[in-house]
C-alpha cells in the first residue's frame, strides 16, 4: 500500500471526518509502534496521524516524532500537511487566522531531532535555506484564497518545549527575535520530514494572543475552545490542498539528502 499524502492533526484536530473508507493501519518502526488513519479524498488516498494521539493523550514534550514520520515514510507519503494551534505574537495574526509558517525558530531542550545520530545511522547535516516545502507553502495560500479564508503567508514559528505557555518577558523576546507565532510541536516534525525527503508544510491556527499581548491568562481549554470553533475552516483547507495537489510531482524536498546517497529506511 502507497498513500501519498498525509495529514497530521494538531491540537483540537483530531477528527479525519473528510476521509471515506476509513481504516487503521499499525506500522512498525524501530521507534515505536504507530497507529494511522487511512481513507480517500476523492480519487487519492490519505493518511491521518493524530500528533498528540486519540482524546490529546500525549503532550507536546513527549511525542515519538521519529516514530510518527517513519511510519509515513514507510507508508509512502511523499507530502504532509501539519496542522498545528498556535499563540500570535503579531497583531495582524488575529484568532481565527489560518498562518502557513515559512520558518521556526527552535527552543525545544529534550527531544530527538535527527534520524541520524551517528555510528550506523552515520552524520547528516541537512540544508534548511527553506525549512517548509516552499511549493507545499504555495498551494495551501492558494487553497485558502480559493475558499475565501483569511490567510497569511509569511510567519516564524517559535517552538517551545512545553507543555507549559511562556511568560511575558519570553514571549517579549521571542518578539524580539522576529517571531509572529508561538507553538510546541513544529520541531522537530519539520526537521525530521526533511531528513526522510518528504515534502512538509505547517499551516498554524491562531487561537490567542500571547502572555502580556492579552489581558486574559490563557487556559489549555480556551485553547481547545478556539480550534473547535474554527475546524470548518482547517477542513475546507486540507480538502482543497489535496484537490490542488499533484501528488507525484518532484520537488527538492524530496531529494534532499542526495549528496549523503538519499534517506534509506
Amino acid at each position: 500500500m502507497t498513500v501519498k499524502i498525509a495529514i497530521i492533526g494538531g491540537t483540537g484536530v483530531y477528527d479525519p471526518a473528510i476521509l471515506k473508507d476509513l481504516r487503521t493501519v499499525e506500522v512498525d518502526t524501530k521507534y515505536g509502534k504507530v497507529a494511522i488513519k487511512v481513507g480517500s479524498y476523492g480519487d487519492k488516498e490519505v493518511a491521518f496521524l493524530a500528533r498528540h494521539g486519540e482524546g490529546h493523550t500525549v503532550p507536546p514534550h513527549l511525542i515519538n516524532y521519529r516514530a510518527n514520520i517513519m511510519a509515513l515514510k514507510r507508508l509512502g507519503v511523499r507530502h504532509i500537511i501539519a496542522t498545528a494551534a498556535v499563540g500570535s505574537l503579531d497583531l495582524k495574526m488575529e484568532a481565527g487566522h489560518l498562518v502557513v509558517v515559512e520558518d521556526f525558530l527552535d527552543f525545544t531542550k529534550a527531544r530527538a531531532t535527527t534520524f541520524f545520530d551517528g555510528g550506523e545511522a552515520g552524520v547528516v547535516h541537512t540544508d534548511f535555506t527553506y525549512p517548509y516545502c516552499p511549493r507545499l507553502r504555495q498551494i495551501l495560500v492558494q487553497a485558502g484564497e480559493k475558499e475565501n479564508l483569511t490567510i497569511h503567508d509569511k510567519a516564524v514559528y517559535v517552538c517551545t518545549e512545553g507543555p507549559r505557555f511562556e511568560t511575558p518577558t519570553e514571549i517579549k523576546m521571542y518578539q524580539s527575535f522576529g517571531g509572529h507565532l508561538v507553538g510546541m510541536t513544529s520541531v522537530p516534525e519539520v526537521l525530521l520530514a526533511r531528513e526522510a525527503e518528504i515534502c512538509y508544510a505547517t499551516v498554524a491556527m491562531v487561537t490567542n494572543y500571547g502572555a502580556g499581548i492579552s489581558p486574559q491568562p490563557l487556559t489549555h481549554m480556551e485553547v481547545l475552545e478556539a480550534m473547535d470553533a474554527n475546524k470548518e475552516n482547517i477542513k475546507k483547507l486540507a480538502m482543497k490542498t489535496i484537490e490542488l495537489l499533484e501528488v507525484d510531482e518532484d520537488c527538492d524536498c524530496q531529494h534532499a539528502l542526495a549528496d549523503f546517497g538519499g534517506f534509506t529506511l
